[in-house]
């Protein structure tokens, strides 16, 4: 009897060892993409990116100013924990201008979305987040974040204006720091400006 205790005892320990040795090699993973109780869906049929794209050179007067219109695919806002992110599907990217021919707006498209621009085959997303949010005066925020585009993450700042579950705001940026090269013909006669402005109008979903 004492002889089957002693066998019983060692097989416990044993176990109990076993367990601590593998908590401490191989340890449960932690938890991710939990969502924040606080965290609202953006409402993606009621919220839009519009990209402004402007014409440079000698005879920019013969060139076209360019308006994109980029859908916001998913994404969410905290305003409790005062944090976003976004993505955008650069292949849902549409050109708008309305001035242009059907033909011609099309070969916009295809240029926008071609290996000289978006390269939207290698890049196929833009993500943003945001690293703070700083309220101003009543609903003025200013959001610092980081937008990753064409394979380059660059810090942003976007002034905004709150309101009810809906944010506007403006922001610019350089097309070189994200690897693109302006497009520019007839040898920098006609050509776009490195300058893009953006134009940001998010609504949440009411939760």
């Amino acid at each position: 009897m004492r002889l089957n205790r002693t066998v019983f005892q060692y097989r416990v320990m044993s176990a109990t060892i076993l367990l601590v040795l593998t908590t401490i090699f191989f340890p449960l993973p932690a938890a991710t993409n939990v969502a924040s109780p606080t965290a609202s869906s953006i409402d993606f049929e009621h919220s839009v990116l519009t990209v402004h794209v402007y014409r440079s050179g000698l005879f920019s007067f013969a060139g076209d100013n360019h308006e994109i219109r980029a859908a916001i695919a998913s994404g969410t806002v905290d305003e409790v924990a005062r944090a976003a992110e976004f993505t955008v599907d650069v292949r849902e990217m549409r050109v708008l201008d309305p001035k242009l021919s059907a033909d011609k707006r099309s070969q916009v498209q295809e240029k926008m979305l071609g290996p000289e621009v978006l390269d939207a085959a290698r890049f196929p997303e833009i993500k943003f987040h945001s690293t703070s949010v700083e309220q101003k005066n009543g609903n003025q925020l200013f959001v610092t974040g980081e937008l990753s585009l064409h394979g380059e993450t660059r810090a942003i700042h976007v002034p905004l204006e709150a309101s009810a579950h809906r944010f506007r705001g403006s922001t610019t940026l350089k097309q070189t720091d994200f690897g693109i090269k302006p497009i520019s013909v007839g040898g920098g006669t006609i050509k776009v400006k490195d300058e893009v402005g953006i134009d940001f109008d998010i609504t949440t979903r009411q939760q």
